[in-house]
């Protein structure tokens, strides 16, 4: 057995001291301190005050590290996987790419063949970004990829789909949606990248919609009179997901989104291949893509993903607006598990013991996935 002294636990909404967390490839138990006597065969790891909490789980990335879920290679995923590690990020869904049909395939078959093979973060399965989107919102998505649901594109890949993307205004939305919902209860099935109206957007989660992608994003903006796909959100109590880099979305929207949501939103990092990596020319999806600074923009000028790490995020949610350390740790941990219906993103008796220790800085000090220590700074 495991067990972590002198830390901040990240336990039912707050941080907690005085506790010691007991684990082995599963959470044990959470004891006081003062009650707590050292087995001999007892690892001993000291926080030395930092924060502990379940690991960081990412329901829309890309790539990391110079590697992109399209590479469609072991390696690519390996990569993704070993670089996570140091942004805290123990588990997370490769997300896909409005691409060719063939490459997508190549893509799906990859996660299905490697996904367990990979030594890092955990491959929770895929988040399926298209290609069933609207044109008109393509993003830094290649609009000429765009294509109608069409379940025999994943038809070999149930297992693997955790979650998908799509516009419900795009003909044959209805029915994929109803059919999904209704046989594969488990995916998640999320708006995005569509120019749906409030009404539209309101029909859709009757059908099964239950998540929004991006919020802001590939969408029309919120109006008084059109209020759209962000109003509908806001109407309703399905979750929704954010990049909060403070370049795709404003400070004072996301503390917004955040006091409208609460529970029911997730950070997440949109990040493509640069991520962790210096600035420079890069490729998402096979259009060119040029990072400076914080920003990873097409030659057009349009946002392409991010390169945002997860624990950043978490910083800038604590320091825009009014969203407490243990919100911002619940909005990586606990949602999104609760969303994914696994026993992750809690330090609860005999869930994953994916863990991640960090200061106040939110830098991450150590990285642990199923009881073992992973990555050290």
């Amino acid at each position: 057995m495991k067990a972590i002294i002198n830390a901040k636990l990240i336990v039912n909404n707050e941080a907690v001291e005085g506790k010691v967390l007991l684990f082995n490839k599963h959470i044990v138990d959470i004891v006081d301190d003062a009650d707590f006597t050292i087995p001999l065969d007892t690892e001993l790891m000291d926080a030395n005050g930092a924060y502990v909490s379940a690991g960081f789980i990412d329901m829309h990335i890309h790539g990391s590290g110079g590697a992109d879920v399209m590479d469609a290679t072991l390696n690519a995923l390996e990569t993704i996987s070993s670089v996570l590690l140091q942004t805290g990020t123990t588990s997370f869904l490769a997300t896909t790419m409005t691409m060719s049909t063939k490459d997508i395939d190549k893509a799906l078959q990859n996660i299905q063949l490697h996904k367990d093979d990979v030594s890092g973060a955990r491959i929770l399965g895929v988040h399926l970004e298209g290609p069933f989107i609207n044109a008109a919102k393509h993003g830094a998505q290649d609009k000429k990829y765009v294509q109608r649901p069409n379940l025999a594109l994943i038809q070999n890949y149930m297992d693997e789909v955790k979650m998908i993307t799509l516009a419900p205004e795009v003909e044959g939305s209805e029915s994929f949606v109803k059919l999904l919902s209704q046989k594969y209860p488990n995916i998640i099935l999320s708006i995005g990248h569509s120019a749906a109206n409030y009404e539209k957007c309101k029909e859709s989660f009757v059908w099964g919609i239950s998540h929004a992608t991006h919020l802001f994003n590939a969408m029309n903006p919120y109006h008084h009179r059109e209020p759209g796909i962000i109003g509908a959100v806001f109407d309703s109590d399905v979750t929704c997901d954010i990049i909060a880099d403070l370049v795709h979305t404003h400070p004072s929207t996301l503390d917004l989104v955040y006091r409208l949501k609460k529970d029911k939103l997730v950070l997440i990092t949109d990040a493509m291949r640069a991520g962790c990596m210096k600035c420079g020319e890069y490729d998402l999806g096979g259009r060119k893509v040029l990072v400076e600074g914080n920003k990873a923009m097409l030659t057009d000028g349009t946002l392409a993903g991010s390169v945002l790490k997860l624990n950043d995020a978490l910083k800038n949610m604590t320091t825009v607006g009014a969203m407490t350390l243990p919100e911002a740790v619940n909005a990586v941990t606990k949602i999104p598990a609760q969303k994914l219906k696994i026993n992750k993103g809690e330090l609860t008796k005999g869930y994953d013991a994916d863990i991640v220790i960090f200061d106040k800085d939110f830098s991450i000090i150590s990285t642990l996935i199923a009881g073992e220590v992973k990555y050290q700074k």
